[in-house]
């Protein structure tokens, strides 16, 4: 992108820059549904390459269906304030909460622990971020939560594993929480002559973390390389990694204009996302493997919606919840917000 394209873009309107964000994502999700669909119509077989293609096909549907969620989310946080999209980003947090602890079994002990983590600490984390209280919900769960959690399940008389159980809601927290957070709390941050524009922080780290993991798929898909971690996800290697965290940062770059950032910020800005984000989708698989359940399968070994019913929404939306944070912070010091 040169330096003129780039100055035209930064010198629209907010309405103007809006109308063309509207445009271009909007088509192109339209277009990659419309064609997802005319796919989905056709019959792959019932042998091991239909049921590649077929297993395939589910992944991108998954990836349209989050691109579409983020998309909204992003609409309804533009034309409803701050107020509704930390809402909104409350209830994803809710969400996949659930849906992480159903893949760690609880016991009787745990209950009052589960309840201050979903009626007291996630709307307190909300809450904090909402205020624009910077310095203290940074450290509210890491710091706070994390040594309240273990006294209150030391209050309900369980020893048994209790290592073991109050780290894995301790992790819950960090990430479905936690991470999720910092997504609204870019529309809270100050940047000198770019007010009312921070919804547009949330789109560029969206999409160049959304772009970064679509194309590593692909790439995955179409190139047969050996994986890095073998015992943790066999499409994770260093040449998907490398271009899906390349085509992220470019686009990053490219829609500089609608952000705080020159050109070459922006592709700094987005590389750390798509990096962090990478690397969190890869210990969110490693978590899945520990637990025994790699892949979502129905008895019939069809592709299930997800643990909890919520169409797998933590399998989505697991890399922005590494790649949230890091963004968060490395623009609040780059800038000294």
């Amino acid at each position: 992108m040169n330096f003129g394209t780039y100055q035209s873009l930064k010198n629209l309107t907010v309405n103007q820059q809006v109308g063309a964000l509207f445009l271009i994502v909007f088509g192109v999700l339209v277009i990659a549904s419309v064609v997802t669909f005319l796919l989905s119509l056709r019959d792959f077989g019932d042998d091991a390459h239909g049921q590649r293609r077929h297993h395939d096909l589910r992944n991108l549907e998954g990836v349209l269906s989050t691109s579409w969620m983020m998309a909204l989310v992003f609409w309804l946080g533009w034309v409803s304030g701050t107020t509704v999209a930390l809402v909104l980003f409350g209830f994803v947090s809710f969400f996949c909460l659930r849906e992480f602890l159903t893949l760690s079994p609880t016991k009787r002990g745990d209950h009052r622990s589960l309840i201050l983590a979903f009626f007291v600490i996630l709307p307190m984390q909300y809450w904090l971020v909402g205020t624009a209280r910077f310095e203290l919900f940074t450290v509210f769960i890491p710091v706070y939560v994390f040594l309240l959690i273990p006294v209150v399940s030391a209050l309900a008389n369980d020893s048994e594993r209790f290592l073991e159980r109050n780290a894995k809601l301790q992790w819950g927290i960090m990430v479905c929480i936690y991470g999720l957070s910092h997504v609204p709390a870019l529309l809270l941050l100050e940047f000198p002559k770019y007010n009312n524009k921070n919804s547009f922080l949330v789109f560029f780290l969206v999409i160049v973390v959304q772009v970064s993991q679509l194309v590593q798929h692909l790439v995955s898909r179409v190139y047969k390389w050996d994986p890095l971690v073998p015992n943790i996800s066999q499409s994770f290697n260093w040449g998907s990694v490398l271009i899906g965290v390349a085509v992220g940062s470019a686009l990053g770059g490219a829609l500089a204009g609608i952000t705080p950032f020159v050109p070459g910020q922006a592709f700094v800005m987005a590389f750390v996302a798509c990096v962090a984000g990478s690397l969190g989708h890869l210990v969110m698989k490693a978590l899945k493997r520990d637990r025994g359940i790699p892949i979502w399968r129905s008895e019939r070994g069809n592709m299930r919606a997800g643990v909890t019913g919520a169409g797998g929404l933590l399998d989505r939306v697991d890399a922005l919840c590494f790649a949230a944070p890091v963004f968060f912070h490395f623009v609040r010091w780059y800038f000294g917000l």
